[in-house]
């Protein structure tokens, strides 16, 4: 492969300064000078081949390409313009594995050299070989790129050892082909948002802490080298609670020609502390006004859900509009629809609260929602509509009440026609909108509403908000019209987009791409399928019935499968016919056939069996007694995005009737 001329001279300067720093040269002439004195007769010349005999067998070969192993990296692998990131790990913090490198890029190397202090783990017991224990498991995210840890058993003292090759550079201004400068470097933001998630024995996933890091302290170190202990605090009502301490050590590859003085570093973070607090201040005076004038309106209005604030998982309040921005999938969703059926197969967890007491907001940022894989509402609608966004369609966020006042959080899209849909983000159902006019006489006939939804404060996006000022706030009676300013409040675009525009602020945390998923749809629905069949013929046993499998039945189950996935994400039902048909050829007569389809959205195929268990429809199936009894199991697993997936399992069983 041959290489720019930029890119060759580039690699050479590297080799020649690892050559120097292990005085390669120094060494050789010593075993010159040894070998012409020990091994040459005095009228024989010495030959390339016999000083490069002599250098190997002294094994100063094996030493230089040991310590070349990141550079012969660099000439072995491919080169491109624009290399993907990737991440690798090591188990020696010096011998560092392939990964696509350009030299014309500027990295920043992040190690994670072990954790400490995890006191909620003091009294846990090593991990017996091949036993299945907690793991921690450490996701990063910066500028567009994510990483995620090899999981480590839980312990007082994790022994995390990972390294994370994070590529530096900026898009705009032409500069996305040159290498950053230390100047360059200090201009961009951005933190490393660093994500712990702890998983259970039982697969259950965990948030754990959530830190944002500010890595340019390593700009005024004069090695391009610094070593941080970084403290992680709890989330939610632990958020100013220590959880633990990780040893991270940055270092800037290639090393920077010119470092900045640890003065520079911090003059420059100070005035981005005190440009974002005068911004978050302004605002907040600006809030408190807007407030105020919506309650003048009515005074009724104090008591709508007109939220402008929302807590993040660390306890820190940021304008609703910040958890919202348009996101693109890429070729990992095709469809608004299909990206609200990856929404909707994200988990539904509340946030915990310690003693009860109710609900404890907590509205999570992205990152955290998609490592964990599961949120509360306001979690899946805020992800729904900024893939909405991402899509080119007009969305917001709602925020009301359910059935008996609980609070719920949905999302609306306005079509160019008027057309008014909800879309709900935790089942993937759609609705149109048919406000109520309460003035029309009673010989009129009134739209039923089908959604759930019964009263709505506001609606807001990334550059939108928008108060409820009409006399009801029941949603059928609302009327969307949201130019209209004396059915909806607005607050100023422009103070919207102080604090919540991309880089408006340093405090707000840039979005994370969507990541394809890991999971092997065919291995892991043929593993589900294996343990159900263990658990049935288990079940069955011990109730003192035989368990016969018939594999042709199981097969004809799988169109079904397809088809009630298909209606999920397009609301369209198709093939059903031809699976009725198959089954009525592999039903003879005077056979009876029952199926029970049921659906989850996690991999945990005992837990599955409880539930089913639970049905008296699929109890009917899987107890079945009778003549000629046939079981059949078919599991389908339809993979999304972040490793999420539906599952789908169906029993069924023929048998014959007997009067």
């Amino acid at each position: 492969m041959s290489l720019p001329p930029e890119k060759a001279t580039e690699l050479k300067q590297l080799i020649h300064q690892q050559l120097n720093k292990m005085d390669v040269h120094g060494r050789i002439r010593e075993v010159l000078a040894e070998t012409i004195r020990e091994e040459l007769a005095p009228e024989q010349q010495l030959s390339t081949e016999d000083l490069i005999k002599a250098l190997r067998r002294r094994g100063i070969i094996d030493d230089v390409m040991k310590e070349l192993t990141f550079v012969s990296d660099i000439a072995d692998g491919e080169l491109t313009s624009s290399p993907k990131p990737s991440n690798f790990n090591d188990k020696q913090s010096t011998l560092l594995k392939k990964t696509n490198i350009d030299p014309t890029r500027r990295y920043l190397y992040l190690q994670v050299l072990g954790g400490k202090a995890f006191l909620e783990h003091l009294q846990e017991p090593d991990p017996l070989p091949g036993q299945i224990c907690s793991t921690f498991t450490l996701c990063l995210h910066f500028r567009n790129q994510r990483f995620r840890s090899k999981p480590v058993p839980c312990a007082c003292e994790p022994d995390f050892h990972d390294g994370f090759l994070l590529e530096v550079h900026r898009e705009s201004l032409g500069d996305g082909t040159r290498m950053a400068d230390a100047t360059t470097m200090l201009s961009i933001c951005d933190p490393i948002h660093m994500v712990l998630i702890k998983t259970d024995i039982f697969g259950e996933t965990s948030l754990v802490a959530s830190y944002f890091l500010e890595w340019r302290s390593v700009l005024g170190s004069d090695n391009g080298m610094t070593n941080i202990a970084v403290e992680l605090l709890g989330v939610g009502t632990e958020s100013k609670v220590s959880v633990g301490i990780l040893n991270v050590k940055l270092e800037v590859y290639p090393q920077l020609n010119q470092t900045l003085s640890q003065e520079i570093v911090n003059t420059q973070l100070a005035l981005e502390r005190q440009k974002t607090a005068e911004k978050e201040r302004l605002f907040l005076v600006y809030a408190k006004q807007w407030w105020r004038e919506y309650l003048q309106i009515r005074p009724s209005h104090n008591s709508r859900l007109v939220k402008i604030f929302a807590q993040d998982e660390n306890g820190i309040n940021r304008p609703v509009c910040s958890y919202v921005r348009p996101l693109r999938a890429g070729r990992l969703l095709d469809t608004p629809r299909q990206a609200a059926r990856f929404v909707n197969v994200l988990g539904y967890e509340r946030a915990s609260v310690i003693g009860g007491g109710g609900k404890h907001e907590q509205w999570c940022t992205l990152l955290a929602f998609l490592c964990r894989n599961k949120g509360d509402c306001e979690d899946h609608a805020n992800l729904l509509c900024s893939l909405l966004l991402g899509y080119g369609l007009e969305a917001f966020v709602c925020v009301g009440t359910k059935a008996k006042g609980v609070p719920h959080a949905w999302v609306m899209t306005c079509g160019t026609d008027g057309t008014i849909t909800f879309w709900e983000s935790l089942t993937g159902h759609r609705y149109i909108h048919k406000p109520i006019n309460p003035d029309d006489p009673p010989a009129v006939e009134q739209p039923k509403p089908l959604y759930p939804y019964r009263t709505i404060g506001c609606v807001f996006n990334h550059q939108m908000f928008l108060g409820n000022c009409q006399s009801s706030d029941s949603v059928e009676l609302c009327v969307f019209d949201l130019n209209d300013e004396s059915k909806w409040k607005p607050m100023s675009e422009e103070a919207i987009k102080s604090v919540c525009a991309p880089g408006a602020t340093t405090s707000l945390p840039p979005f994370p791409p969507l990541c394809a998923s890991v999971i092997d749809s065919s291995v892991t629905s043929n593993e589900i399928e294996m343990q159900l069949r263990l658990l049935v013929s288990e079940h069955r046993q011990d109730l003192g019935l035989t368990t016969i499998w018939e594999d042709q039945l199981s097969y004809l189950l799988s169109p079904a499968l397809a088809s009630y996935e298909f209606e999920r994400t397009t609301s369209i039902s198709a093939g059903n016919e031809e699976f009725q048909d198959a089954i009525r050829r592999a039903v003879p007569d005077g056979h009876t056939f029952k199926g029970f389809p049921i659906h989850f959205v996690y991999r945990n195929a005992r837990r599955a069996f409880a539930t089913c268990l639970r049905s008296p429809f699929c109890e009917e199936i899987i107890c079945c007694r009778g003549d000629q009894v046939r079981l059949a199991v078919r599991v389908r697993v339809f993979t999304y995005p972040e490793s999420a997936c539906a599952v789908w399992i169906m029993f069924a069983c023929k048998y014959r009737s007997v009067l």
